[in-house]
């Protein structure tokens, strides 16, 4: 294979389920390095094996990269839509005599013509790996090897089924440099003859995988440690085609807390689950580069442009990764806080349509300063992008409830009621509508009913946003303007009587 002068890498994921965390830093980590050296990403979608593949799942995955911000460069390549490149291939190796015909029955022994197993697929990351076949059935050679021409002939003649399988030389070792790892040899009588091209035509993921990355120049392939153990394989298949192996990086498993394989067990692992929870595509990009990649420093917060900037593959680990989900939500709530608003507006509008409470008029204009400047005033405050629909939705929709706890501590008083009568003709009739004035009337009020300021401060909170816990009062009454300040003080007045009557039986 022609090394290109720019590097080429691909992300190949299998649409046998949703884009998995694992999956999802394999494809980050391929993306950064193809920015950082100028090089292309590539899509190959693996959907060979029928018998596991779901169609619909393929949108899904494709979506996740997009709300990731990976954006490829070629594809998607679909491999059911390559099936005669596979048999070309294998129909080489036999001329070449570095495969044979075997006619074994399908279950015979490990690496038989049946179907692969799920951790001989490009899923990195996924924790649903099969237990591994025993060392004495994988060594098993196949007496197929052995056939003469004549026995063979007979076979076919007879109507018996055949696969293809790799003839692996039972001395020796196969040896690769990986750019992670280091120098990796495995002696090859610890390889089995692995099936090449299965009785139904259909190719093995070994076969598959290796004649797409030379077709498609694939210069570095760069994927879960856990593929290391298939590395071998696969660059006999590349010495058996006459190509030469692309460089190999194989990066860290990502475990669960309690240090093993990440899996469903330790929660979310789909990404279109922290999608749904709110989670910001920079902030989960930001922490999933952390995930067994080092900057060189101890920087943390390193926008997109700055992982473009430094990422290289020098600085990889080969120390398996903890997902520690409150260390994601940590760089969830700095990039809420720290992102120009700008960028944050185009996400927080994202999360209103999802929950029907974007207006079109805060697209643009004065709508839109309005906007920006309420979701400045929340965002110190929230955690997720639900946070704004959330205990925020207040501030967008006139349609809320007032918290149960909230009424009870802080519209105790008897008074109120005619209290925050009086506060909103005093709103009503002020002649300019700002922080300073706000204050003034509340305190002057106060101040005239011989009330504590923190009385109306808090009941007034509750009535307006109905909660107890809101951005400071007078800010949040700028932001909500005069008209909804006032409507929703009057608004409440039925229900402080309700808690006076409620308070007195």
């Amino acid at each position: 294979m022609t090394t290109p002068s720019k590097p080429r890498v691909r992300f190949a994921p299998s649409p046998t389920g949703y884009l998995h965390v694992g999956g999802a830093r394999t494809a980050l980590f391929n993306w950064l390095f193809a920015r950082h050296e100028g090089g292309t990403l590539l899509v190959r979608v693996e959907d060979t094996d029928v018998e596991r593949n779901r169609p619909e799942l393929v949108d899904g995955i494709l979506d996740s990269l997009k709300w990731l911000g990976i954006e490829w460069d070629e594809g998607p390549y679909f491999q059911s839509q390559r099936s005669e490149l596979y048999q070309e291939a294998a129909a080489r190796l036999l001329a070449n005599g570095a495969a044979y015909e075997c006619f074994c029955k399908a279950a015979t022994y490990a690496g038989a013509d049946a179907a692969p197993p799920a951790d001989e697929r490009e899923d990195d990351g996924d924790a649903e790996t099969p237990v591994a076949e025993s060392k004495a059935m994988r060594r098993a050679p196949c007496e197929c090897r052995n056939l003469t021409l004549e026995q063979r002939a007979a076979k076919k003649a007879a109507g018996e089924a055949l696969a293809i399988r790799c003839l692996v030389p039972r001395s020796g070792a196969t040896t690769f440099e990986d750019a992670v790892f280091g120098h990796n040899e495995i002696q090859n009588a610890e390889i089995e003859d692995f099936v090449l091209l299965r009785s139904n035509g259909l190719p093995t993921y070994q076969l598959s995988v290796v004649v797409d990355d030379i077709d498609m120049r694939i210069s570095h392939v760069i994927r879960g440690a856990d593929h290391l153990s298939n590395t071998p394989k696969q660059v006999l298949i590349y010495l058996g085609l006459g190509a030469a192996p692309p460089i190999f990086a194989h990066v860290p498993l990502i475990l669960g807390a309690d240090r093993t394989r990440l899996s469903k067990r330790h929660g979310a692992t789909s990404v279109g689950s922290y999608v749904e929870e709110g989670f910001l595509p920079e902030a989960f990009r930001n922490f999933l580069a952390l995930l067994g990649w080092s900057s060189g420093d101890d920087t943390e917060y390193l926008p997109t442009a700055e992982l473009v900037r430094r990422f290289s593959l020098d600085g990889v680990s080969r120390t398996n990764a903890v997902f520690d989900r409150p260390k994601l939500e940590w760089f969830n709530t700095q990039y809420l806080q720290q992102m120009p608003i700008s960028e944050l507006l185009p996400h927080v509008e994202g999360q209103l349509r999802l929950d029907r409470l974007w207006r079109d008029e805060w697209a643009s204009g004065d709508g839109h300063g309005w906007l920006g400047r309420t979701v400045d005033l929340l965002r110190p405050r929230t955690r997720f992008l639900k946070d704004f629909s959330g205990w925020g939705r207040a501030f967008f929709s006139d349609e809320f409830e007032y918290e149960e706890e909230a009424r009870g501590k802080f519209w105790k008083e008897p008074r109120l009621g005619d209290l925050l009568g009086k506060l909103a003709d005093a709103l009503a009739g002020l002649p300019g509508w700002n922080h300073d004035a706000c204050d003034s009337a509340l305190r002057g009020l106060a101040a005239a009913e011989n009330v504590k300021a923190g009385l109306l401060i808090n009941a007034t909170r509750v009535a307006i946003v109905g909660r107890a816990v809101a951005p400071p009062l007078f800010d949040t009454m700028v932001a909500l303007g005069r008209e909804r300040v006032v409507t929703r003080l009057r608004r409440a007045l039925p229900f402080l009587a309700g808690e006076r009557t409620t308070s007195a039986n």
